[in-house]
């Protein structure tokens, strides 16, 4: 698909389709009057009878006739002009672009980015429009036939208007940005849809170090003999129960001035999560194959940021292992001795996760971050307390909690802040060694970050759990059901501004 940028006036351009936004009860205002016109009254009739009022995420189709040079007219409602966001613009061009690709329309032309959004740049609104674009046109569909019937066409080219004052450079530039973006959310979410015989840790190390070898990122592996060497308890006694070696994935890109702290992102890679000795039910096991989704985020974020060239050093660690139960998997009450030297009783072997993030957030340190953020989806409790629309945020520095909020905002990824008061730590106590790896069913979200705080008291650090974001269960315009890649968005727009 080719995305190209175009100027002139909205009405005079030749095409298959051209989409126009419209808010609710504004249907007297250019270009509409004289589209009205080009169509010979049939706009008018159709808000007149209410067939089409600007409602969010209503669509009128119309043909050109005799007088437009496009030759449809696809106007999609926006709601009200006063409540219209960048996201907003965001989920209504993957509506749009839904419905074209259902309609066998694979070139169009898009005015959608000429809306006025309050406090908003052209440039933001170009990459907003062009991230809906992209994203409408994600699917995983290595294990389906080539030809479908009633398959949607794939898009070939999608020109973007842009009025005649605004820059041509300043557009391609929201457009490139969006095309990194989008490709780092892409392929988290192939990695995350992979289905588990495929999906060992191994491929998930090879599939990063392919990635860095195609973005100029230095990778590097840490196997099982390195990983007992140095003292990985906690990862090693997860990956225990697996025939599936364990590996420590290690990224760096360095885009920021030689000696400067990097960022560093960790992101949890249980690449299929049975609970180990501690089983899960059946029902919807087979979705734990999306317990890699922080893994997968971090992947992205790293591709995004190579290709955008962004001017910031960072460092990811991805423990990448599978938690399976076996006659060698770890038992209730076992003890491992973590990299940190901290011991951990194990009380539930299905709280997995932080047992492996406890390593990496301890070997991160030596890299002498100036920030770390982790990824997980670390708790079903998330989605008790938030549902499926936000992940929550935790950390130990009330600054970077606004600003990891402030980036979600903006990029249309909702975190929400829980609070890591200090009475929280006392919960993962234990009796038997250093820590526990469970708090209870109480605060299960906040005791899992009490815990991983633990190992994350050297630096400024932030936890991101996205156990109700990494995954949708139904499917949307602009996210088919499966992996969401949840997170690439907020945390590269995150490292966009972070100062």
């Amino acid at each position: 698909m080719k995305i190209t940028v175009k100027k002139g006036h909205v009405l005079e351009h030749k095409t298959p389709c051209l989409v126009l936004g419209v808010f609710a009860g504004k249907y007297k205002q250019e270009p509409l009057v004289q589209l009205d016109q080009q169509v010979d009254g049939a706009f008018g009739r159709a808000t007149r009878s209410k067939e089409f009022t600007g409602r969010k995420g209503e669509t009128l189709l119309l043909h050109g006739g005799s007088q437009a040079p496009a030759e449809r007219i696809l106007l999609v409602g926006l709601g009200k002009e006063s409540t219209f966001s960048l996201d907003s613009l965001r989920q209504v061009t993957s509506s749009a672009v839904k419905l074209l690709v259902q309609k066998q329309q694979g070139v169009f032309l898009l005015a959608l980015q000429q809306l006025p959004i309050k406090k908003t740049a052209p440039a933001e609104r170009i990459q907003a429009v062009t991230e809906g674009v992209l994203l409408a046109d994600y699917r995983y569909d290595r294990y389906l036939p080539k030809a479908q019937p009633g398959q949607p066409v794939s898009l070939e080219r999608i020109d973007l208007l842009i009025p005649g004052e605004e820059g041509t450079a300043m557009a391609k530039a929201a457009v490139a940005a969006a095309e990194a973006i989008v490709s780092g959310v892409c392929f988290a979410r192939d990695l995350v849809n992979a289905p588990g015989n495929l999906k060992s840790p191994e491929y998930l190390a090879m599939q990063a170090v392919a990635m860095a070898e195609q973005t100029g990122i230095r990778a590097r592996l840490l196997d099982r003999r390195e990983l007992e060497r140095q003292g990985f308890g906690a990862m090693l006694g997860v990956a225990k129960g697996s025939e599936r070696e364990p590996y420590l994935i290690v990224l760096e890109y360095q885009g920021g001035a030689e000696g400067e702290k990097p960022i560093a992102l960790v992101g949890k890679g249980v690449t299929f999560d049975s609970g180990g000795i501690s089983l899960k039910p059946a029902e919807k096991m087979d979705e734990m194959k999306m317990d890699m989704g922080g893994a997968a985020t971090v992947l992205g974020v790293m591709q995004a940021a190579a290709r955008m060239k962004l001017p910031i050093n960072l460092v990811a660690v991805v423990p990448a292992v599978e938690n399976m139960p076996s006659g060698r998997a770890i038992r209730p009450g076992d003890i491992l001795t973590s990299l940190s030297g901290k011991t951990i009783e194990v009380l539930n072997t299905d709280a997995e996760g932080r047992l492996i993030l406890a390593d990496a957030l301890t070997y991160v340190g030596r890299y002498q971050p100036r920030v770390v953020i982790d990824l997980a989806t670390l708790t079903g409790a998330c989605i008790i307390a938030l549902g499926h629309q936000a992940a929550a945020a935790l950390g130990n520095h009330e600054g970077l909690m606004r600003q990891i909020i402030k980036a979600g905002e903006r990029s249309g990824e909702r975190f929400w802040q829980l609070p890591l008061w200090d009475e929280y730590a006392d919960l993962v106590k234990s009796d038997f060694a250093d820590v526990k790896n469970t708090g209870g069913r109480a605060a299960g979200t906040i005791t899992a970050a009490a815990f991983l705080q633990q190992f994350a008291d050297k630096y400024k650090w932030a936890h991101l759990d996205i156990a109700g974001m990494a995954w949708e269960e139904q499917g949307k315009a602009g996210q088919p059901k499966g992996g969401t890649g949840f997170g690439v968005r907020a945390l590269v727009e995150y490292l966009r501004t972070e100062k």
